[in-house]
């Protein structure tokens, strides 16, 4: 029981810091319970239980807020959550420690891409093939899809299959590739990462793996940590928590890199 309340005080801890920069978390759900002896599949399908609450809550605040771009989370959130569930289905032909290693890498990719200065995109509209103009209230914002699609597939396939969110991918993709503004673009991906998740929840769920012993009471305070977080960050500058995250974020890839190596 106790071991049960200890996971579910970090779990809510991390929901409302990674929901206030647009990050659901996984990475560091799923760290947490492996850490905490749950087997890797196990941990993965709650993991992305846990951001399915956490992200429809802060969703709810943002959205109220106005916040977010729906024409950028439709479009880029059904194509992330569509290689999330094809992820989360083909994950169990992958062995625990395989997974942990992939994630360690994408963890520390993430993590070094988040320290580097962000630099608002050109916002002039480009007629040529391939490239999507937005209109958004007074917002205008310019999407390379050669270049964002691939990105955004590749990201939803390996969130799907390890169980975290993507959102260290999402952010910084539409800030310095699309030129959204560091809000919007962080109510924006976290309701792209409710859809995420359920996609990966449900491709994962469908091979077992869901404790809900575990995952219902972290859900709960996810909930909640998600309303606290979103409220937090229309208060704060998300990119001051950016630079916290990105060195978290890679603290987290090496922990997990040694749990891997040393074969727990």
């Amino acid at each position: 029981m106790l071991h049960t309340v200890l996971i579910v005080s970090i779990i809510f801890v991390l929901t409302v810091v990674m929901i206030m920069s647009g990050r659901g978390g996984g990475n560091f759900y799923v760290i947490a319970l492996v850490l905490a002896g749950i087997p890797v599949h196990t941990a993965s399908t709650t993991s992305q239980f846990i951001l399915v609450a956490s992200a429809l809550a802060g969703s709810l605040v943002f959205g109220k807020a106005k916040t977010m771009s729906w024409p950028l989370a439709l479009f880029f959130g059904g194509l992330n959550a569509s290689m999330a569930f094809i992820g989360g289905f083909q994950a169990h032909l992958f062995e625990g420690q395989t997974l942990k290693i992939i994630l360690s890498i994408i963890l520390a990719i993430a993590g070094s891409a988040m320290l580097f200065p962000e630099k608002q995109a050109s916002k002039t509209a480009v007629t040529r093939i391939g490239y999507w103009n937005i209109l958004d209230g007074d917002n205008r914002y310019v999407i390379n899809l050669w270049l964002a699609v691939p990105m955004i597939l590749a990201t939803g396939f390996f969130s799907g299959m390890v169980g975290i969110s993507g959102g260290s991918f999402l952010v910084p993709l539409m800030v310095v590739g699309c030129g959204v503004p560091m809000r919007t673009a962080v109510g924006t991906a976290t309701a792209m990462l409710a859809a995420t998740a359920l996609m990966g929840f449900a491709g994962n769920a469908l091979h077992g793996g869901f404790n809900p012993t575990l995952a219902i009471p972290g859900g709960v305070v996810a909930v909640i940590g998600g309303l606290i977080g979103g409220k937090f960050a229309l208060k704060t500058k998300p990119r001051k928590l950016k630079t916290i995250s990105g060195i978290i974020t890679i603290i987290a890839a090496v922990l997990m890199m040694v749990n891997t190596l040393s074969g727990k």
